[in-house]
């Protein structure tokens, strides 16, 4: 799922052949209604085309483009990410809208050179692997919101014969898993829980999965984590590409009902990514579908202790200390180091917040 829908809007910006209508400046909100007065779209217009005849093509993306453009370091402490995307859209002048509470209070957290999608991204999937609750980034209105994946409820069916313009069907076990292993400890004192998907291994040959998890989990964590990971990777990849007369209510972490019998395309698929496209009159929408829950992932994984942090503290050494806690100590010894050279230290705005201009 992309973070930003996208628009292309093409008009006949001309009466006389000579002088367009109107002009476009990028960067401007740009809303689209119906003739009820309904707000069809509204976002940024990032690019224009216009040719001698007034033909006018804008691209216009909406307000969650903006997480992709503000990279940043940041360091968060015992927070649900519910509580990180909303510090971040106030740093980054991004709207809020309703951001759905989380839950799950992570730990420590150190993000280095993400955007600010990455940074919302690896906290909802931190998120997600500790509780198995699903939430998704979306706009609407100008601000951002934050909801939780529920059922698979169809918002449109698309069928053929009626608004289905085009589709084809991909299929693929290449990035299935049927056997997961998860272990746990030092090498000496390693502990490890195996669980399968017998049915799979007999379908389709054994292909396992392996991941080292926290050095303290009890067995109950390593059975959870690895039963999570055997439903995540127990799937058949599918992706359906879909071209079909547009609906505004449709867009990314959706769900549409689509019969079309030739590529076997039968049932609920989540919208992954969704573009639309309004010209001369028409609107057509271009759909990537999955039947799994596609939401994007982004694995949290520390940084690297920073260069030439000095001797190391015999608490270090003493095996009283874990991994982490010894990362943030030497982290805070460079930052002070840094700043006393003149330097930069982690934890510092690195982006500027963008100047939005409203028409």
């Amino acid at each position: 799922m992309q973070a930003a829908r996208r628009a292309d809007i093409v008009i006949n910006n001309t009466k006389d052949g000579i002088t367009p209508l109107t002009t476009f400046e990028e960067g401007r909100e740009l809303s689209v209604y119906d003739d009820d007065g309904t707000e069809l779209l509204r976002g940024i217009t990032f690019s224009q085309t216009i040719n001698s005849r007034g033909r006018t093509q804008l691209t216009v993306y909406d307000e969650n483009t903006y997480l992709t453009k503000n990279s940043d370091t940041r360091k968060f402490v015992n927070v649900k990410a519910s509580d990180i995307i909303r510090r971040l859209c106030n740093d980054f002048d991004v709207p809020i809208g309703n951001i759905s509470d989380t839950g799950y209070v992570i730990p420590k957290m150190i993000l280095r050179e993400m955007t600010i999608w990455e940074m919302m991204i690896t906290a909802l999937t931190e998120t997600r692997k500790q509780t198995g609750r699903r939430f998704y980034v979306y706009s609407e209105g100008g601000r951002l919101h934050v909801a939780e994946r529920k059922e698979k409820v169809a918002v449109l069916a698309i069928e053929r014969g009626t608004n289905l313009l085009y589709a084809s069907y991909y299929r693929s076990i290449e990035e299935l898993r049927n056997r997961v292993k998860v272990y746990a400890g030092s090498e000496d004192g390693a502990k490890s829980v195996t669980v399968r998907s017998q049915s799979l291994i007999d379908r389709y040959g054994l292909m396992q999965h392996v991941e080292t998890i926290e050095e303290d989990a009890t067995e109950s964590a390593l059975r959870q984590r690895a039963n999570e990971l055997l439903e995540q990777r127990g799937v058949i990849d599918d992706e359906a590409q879909v071209e079909a007369i547009g609906d505004v209510n449709v867009r990314a972490g959706m769900a549409v009902y689509v019969v079309e019998p030739m590529t076997g395309i039968v049932g609920s698929y989540y919208v992954s990514t969704d573009e639309h496209v309004f010209e001369n009159g028409t609107h057509k929408m271009y759909l990537t579908l999955t039947a799994t829950d596609e939401l994007p992932t982004l694995e949290y994984v520390p940084p690297p202790l920073p260069p030439e942090v000095g001797e190391s503290n015999p608490a270090e050494t003493a095996g009283d200390t874990s991994a982490y806690d010894i990362y943030l100590r030497r982290l805070g010894e460079w930052n002070e180091r840094e700043s006393s050279e003149g330097g930069v230290g982690i934890g510092g705005q690195s982006g500027g917040t963008i100047n939005r201009n409203n028409a």
